[in-house]
């Protein structure tokens, strides 16, 4: 499971649990790299001017990894922190691939999802796969202490 966002705000406020949840699919074997945008980032810096947020985005940012503490002891979970500019959320789960596009000066959750399925001979997934996996190589591991 991955998931790259800069805050991704909405996953732990509908899923309050969402910690203890990762830990017990990670518990089971499934490994789980989440990474989210540095906040102290010119990134992230960037994109809050462009939206508008009055400075807000690197303070959602640190909400959301407040949920998120205890995951980097656990066995399987990893998460780290990107300072890069973010055209798409990523949301991948075995060989599907939610795509959430952003467009400038407007918020992600104001775009359609796209939900792509990994197909042999296909390239559409596998694309956007691909890109998780360059910004991941980039990242920073984020060890739970900082927010």
């Amino acid at each position: 499971m991955d998931v790259l966002v800069f805050s991704g705000t909405f996953y732990a406020q509908t899923q309050p649990g969402i910690a203890r949840l990762l830990s017990e699919i990670a518990q089971r074997g499934v490994a789980i790299r989440l990474c989210f945008g540095d906040p102290d980032a010119q990134s992230v810096e960037t994109r809050d001017r462009e939206e508008g947020l009055g400075g807000t985005l690197p303070a959602k940012i640190r909400s959301s990894l407040t949920y998120y503490r205890t995951l980097p002891d656990v066995d399987g979970c990893e998460i780290r922190l990107h300072a890069t500019t973010l055209y798409a959320s990523l949301f991948r789960y075995d060989d599907d691939i939610l795509v959430n596009p952003h467009a400038y000066g407007e918020p992600a959750s104001a775009h359609p999802t796209f939900h792509f399925h990994r197909l042999d001979g296909g390239t559409m997934a596998e694309h956007y796969m691909s890109s998780f996996e360059r910004v991941w190589a980039g990242a920073v591991p984020w060890s739970g202490a900082q927010v």
